[in-house]
């Protein structure tokens, strides 16, 4: 069998359709929780960034305030997020997230990470090889992207 070589002005198309399974694997791999996608990138900002405004969560995570707002409450009702009065405006209002958010968030991560791995433990030395080799790649395209 003939392998296809890339054609590089093809890449972004290529990479979406592996990338597009690849992620629906990883959402349904986590067992810890309920956590839906939102949350967990709202989580994961937290957790790099520390707390910020409800608005600049809301514009970061390309969402409505009022959709933010929403997703903040449910949060906090789990006990994940929690909202205090912004210091320098008392009207702002800051989220950050909890130890139990934050536990919730690294043992989801943690899960998603035995799971792919599993995965790549099931290929052979030379495709193994190859996805560490990109990673470099990877990461700074993502770096590009915030």
């Amino acid at each position: 069998m003939h392998k296809r070589v890339m054609d590089p002005a093809d890449t972004g198309r290529s990479l979406m359709l592996v990338l597009e399974p690849l992620v629906r694997f990883m959402r349904r791999s986590a067992a810890s929780g309920d956590l839906s996608p939102a949350a967990s990138s709202m989580l994961s900002r937290l957790s790099r960034e520390g707390p910020q405004r409800l608005t600049e969560l809301a514009r970061a995570e390309g969402v409505s305030q009022p959709g933010m707002t929403q997703l903040v409450t449910r949060m906090e009702r789990d006990s994940l997020v929690r909202r205090t009065a912004s210091a320098g405006d008392r009207r702002g209002v800051v989220v950050e997230a909890t130890g139990e958010g934050l536990e919730l968030f690294e043992r989801r991560r943690f899960e998603r990470a035995q799971a792919l791995q599993h995965m790549i433990d099931q290929l052979d030395p030379a495709d193994q090889a190859a996805l560490a080799a990109a990673l470099p790649a990877l990461t700074r395209l993502v770096n590009a992207g915030e």
